[in-house]
């Protein structure tokens, strides 16, 4: 919404707004480009305007919104989402978000899901077996020594101390 208004306080024409994406009717020029850029960076937004970055985007928006927003589809297999959303061969997503990154989608996807499995923890709501479950893991076993791969803790421990261990989904 505070995209929009902004777009729109501008002069702009807004289409369309999902998460991480807005169409415009008009194609700005280079200097409302700017503008705009510095608008957005003020309220901690970040104009993405070529398609290697714009690719990358959805692909780390689709992740999040899988893991954070829609557990039923973690059971499918996560190359043919990406794929079937993106309309690109998912080796060509992989290999662009590989050499953009420094980090493989797979490793991204597994920092999205034990950030998830953090909030579920804190929340108190599950148990460790019905988050294995809810985020797809094969057993709790797979998620504990998964967990204290990327955290250094146990699950059990971090729920324990639960001071502060999360991170902000932009910083994963």
């Amino acid at each position: 919404m505070v995209v929009q208004k902004l777009l729109e306080d501008c002069g702009h024409t807004v289409l369309n707004v999902q998460l991480g994406e807005v169409t415009i009717a008009t194609t700005p020029d280079k200097i409302e480009k700017i503008q705009l850029q510095n608008k957005l960076n003020e309220l901690g937004f970040e104009l993405i305007d070529d398609i290697k970055s714009r690719i990358i985007e959805k692909i780390k928006t689709l992740i999040i919104d899988l893991v954070h927003h829609r557990d039923v589809e973690l059971k499918k297999n996560l190359s043919d989402i990406l794929s079937g959303n993106l309309n690109h061969d998912y080796t060509y997503l992989s290999n662009l978000f590989s050499e953009v990154e420094g980090t493989t989608i797979e490793k991204y996807f597994i920092a999205q899901k034990i950030e998830r499995v953090k909030e579920l923890l804190v929340y108190n709501e599950l148990s460790l077996s019905e988050i294995a479950y809810k985020l797809n893991y094969s057993s709790v076993a797979y998620l504990s020594n998964q967990f204290k791969k990327i955290t250094g803790l146990t699950p059990s421990h971090f729920k324990q101390i639960k001071a502060n261990k999360r991170k902000p989904l932009d910083e994963v």
